[in-house]
């Protein structure tokens, strides 16, 4: 299989046939070092076939912070994962660094799909930003992490006017019970700063529901940061 380029493109977050995400990040420093390893990792992998078939996208996102990448890819199962790291992955990442060098790669963790939901309204709108809420909990408890979600399901349908920004979440379980992965998409970076300006401790208006969130207990920290969809990687089938 030959690899299909999509730039400034996202994965299909609700695609079938995906029993595992991996997400990480790389620091690259500067914005200019940012876009030149996108640019690198588009030249390394379009010129070499498609991995395997249990490798189902691989997207890379631009961190608004001017210095890191961030790393989405859908797999059918851990060993499709494990194969690339037998085989190819080394190689692949020896020529980026070639490209440039001095590339940090850190928090390497995996999900598993659990709940998505999408604005009524929001069907046709394209995201120009991506919203990576990272939640960890003080040990692993895979009832707490889907009880979170569940919650925050509850004060999003609850809420008496969510930011019209918004335009899909999807939350994602870690696979070593601690974790949650929200992928959010919004309409702009600017409609989450508002969202996240406006009354109450971040994204929702200052409800027992939203409160509920913030506070459940076990919740060590959340991580919010901003993307920008900078490349996406299929195969060409």
């Amino acid at each position: 299989m030959t690899v299909y380029v999509r730039p400034h493109s996202r994965p299909d977050l609700t695609r079938p046939g995906v029993g595992l995400v991996k997400a990480s990040t790389w620091r690259v420093g500067t914005p200019e070092r940012q876009r030149a390893a996108v640019d690198a990792i588009a030249r390394t992998w379009g010129k070499r076939r498609w991995p395997n078939e249990g490798l189902l996208s691989y997207t890379v996102h631009i961190g608004s912070d001017g210095d890191t990448l961030f790393h989405y890819s859908q797999w059918r199962a851990e060993e499709d994962y494990q194969e690339l790291v037998r085989t190819e992955r080394a190689e692949r990442n020896a020529e980026i660094d070639a490209a440039v060098p001095g590339i940090e790669r850190v928090a390497l963790h995996s999900y598993e799909l659990y709940r998505s939901g999408m604005l009524a309204a929001a069907h046709d709108r394209v995201p120009g930003c991506v919203v990576t809420v990272e939640v960890e909990f003080d040990g692993p408890d895979p009832a707490r992490q889907r009880g979170w979600v569940d919650a925050v399901f509850e004060a999003l349908g609850s809420d008496p006017a969510p930011h019209p920004g918004g335009i899909s979440g999807h939350f994602h379980l870690g696979l070593d019970g601690t974790r949650v992965l929200n992928y959010a998409e919004w309409e702009s970076a600017a409609a989450h700063e508002e969202a996240v300006a406006a009354p109450g401790d971040g994204v929702g208006a200052p409800t027992p529901q939203w409160r509920r969130v913030q506070s459940y207990p076990g919740l060590v920290r959340s991580t919010v940061r901003r993307h920008t969809p900078a490349l996406s990687l299929t195969p060409d089938v």
